[in-house]
């Protein structure tokens, strides 16, 4: 059974979940939204299984197109969402030490949105952009430059010959450049195992070693790879974690849904492996499922959650990882050229996203204005500066919450490897010390 603690962020979570219109329990990122697991073997709490909760669910609560006021009121009335969170922070409070301040984060997050939930109903004030940014990345909104990794992008084309066929023209030359290396969304499935494999074969002799000995039998890329048409995101890991083996112990599998409409190239195409799956984001959810089944790591590392400090070094793990599976600590250190310009390419779209949050909510620009600075600055495909400068750009919470986090996560995990060997930053980084955040993560090194 859940002490009071974990019941508070189970009902905190799945709380501003709902509220959102998420259910974790749905396969399918179509269906998922703050909660980005629930692999525990606990019952649901009763933010979840409140009858109430159900119709927000069905609904999309407060990101439907037309939004059901009483429904979302009678939920409030019936789960005492704020009281959770309070509670959460206050357990923090008493417990202290890094699992403290690691909850205390958490607690201000489902705070934020929740007084974002209540923005979007009328029934609270607009929540400043400043404090949504400081509560899930622990700094303060800045706008992207990313001067120094197009001009590294140019100098490769350059001296392989693609910027004199473009006509000396990066954005064409970049086009060119994808376009002869092009993999369609819908073909991405096919193509995974064989990318997944290498990664795993390169995780495990340039990054396992520095783990515990009990993390090595880990199924790290326990995934399969769907492709799914007209979605609102480029792609989405939908962390599972339910299935069991005959002795109990967890599958730790997962699903990867991708847009058919994606536009990416093969070298772009390994960057995505290794952010999504191996050692990137599926291996730390394994990771961290194991190391809660170990009891080195409380029950919030089962029910992890986006537009928080946590999902802010997920990402900036996610990015770097696969400078981790390679073994190095820098894009100059790939010996492949094509593999550089892919692993730039996808940082620009990350450095995009944090743009187009500023461009958007710092500085008000319209959608059309966005999306030509992130196409032209960013080098991003014309799908992708479509989509982050509009359904994710100007959501009400991911645009304002999480668009920020890939930059800083990224920025942060870079610097940390380059300060720290391996031996000390990896185990920290994925959990072995204690479940740690973007803040967090500084002060326990």
């Amino acid at each position: 059974m859940l002490n009071e603690l974990d019941r508070n962020i189970a009902n905190a979570i799945l709380g501003v979940d709902t509220l959102w219109g998420g259910d974790v329990m749905n396969p399918s990122g179509m269906g998922r939204f703050i909660a980005d697991s629930w692999c525990s073997d606990h019952a649901l709490p009763e933010a979840y299984t409140h009858p109430t909760a159900a119709k927000l669910r069905e609904t999309g609560a407060v990101t439907a197109k037309d939004i059901d006021r009483d429904s979302i009121k009678q939920y409030l009335r019936a789960v005492d969402v704020p009281g959770a969170i309070a509670g959460v922070a206050a357990g923090a409070i008493h417990l202290g030490g890094t699992r403290g301040a690691f909850l205390l984060s958490v607690a201000e997050c489902c705070r934020v949105m929740f007084d974002l939930a209540l923005e979007m109903i009328g029934e609270g004030d607009k929540v400043p952009y400043t404090r949504a940014v400081r509560a899930s990345t622990g700094r303060d909104p800045s706008p992207s430059d990313p001067s120094h990794d197009r001009n590294l992008v140019k100098e490769i084309l350059g001296k392989a010959g693609h910027l004199s066929k473009a006509g000396g023209d990066i954005l064409t030359a970049v086009d060119l450049w994808r376009s002869e290396r092009a993999v369609a969304g819908r073909d991405v499935a096919s193509k995974s195992a064989g990318v997944i494999a290498m990664y795993e074969t390169l995780t495990r002799k340039n990054l396992l070693p520095y783990l515990p000995a009990e993390m090595h039998d880990v199924p790290m890329a326990n995934i399969n790879f769907l492709s799914i048409e007209n979605a609102w995101f480029s792609g989405s890991m939908n962390y599972i974690g339910r299935a069991r083996n005959a002795d109990g112990s967890p599958q730790y599998e997962a699903t990867y849904e991708i847009n058919a409409a994606l536009q990416i190239s093969m070298p772009e195409f390994e960057q995505l492996v290794s952010h999504e799956v191996v050692p990137g984001h599926v291996t730390t959810f394994a990771f961290m499922q194991k190391l809660y089944m170990l009891g080195r790591v409380g029950f919030e590392a089962t029910v992890l959650t986006m537009n928080t400090r946590f999902a802010t070094l997920a990402e900036g793990i996610a990015n770097n990882a696969i400078l981790m599976a390679h073994g190095v600590t820098s894009i100059e250190e790939l010996e492949d050229p094509n593999l550089r310009v892919g692993v730039l390419l996808a940082l620009l779209q990350d450095q995009a996203k944090n743009q187009s949050s500023w461009l958007t909510w710092g500085e008000e620009r319209p959608k059309d204005e966005v999306a030509k600075v992130l196409r032209r600055d960013f080098l991003v495909s014309e799908e992708r500066a479509d989509k982050l400068s509009g359904a994710w750009g100007r959501h009400p919470l991911l645009g304002r919450m999480y668009l920020p986090a890939y930059k800083i996560g990224t920025e942060l995990i870079g610097k940390l490897r380059q300060e720290h060997p391996p031996e000390k930053i990896l185990p920290v980084m994925y959990g072995c010390s204690g479940l740690v955040d973007c803040v967090t993560i500084v002060d326990l090194l």
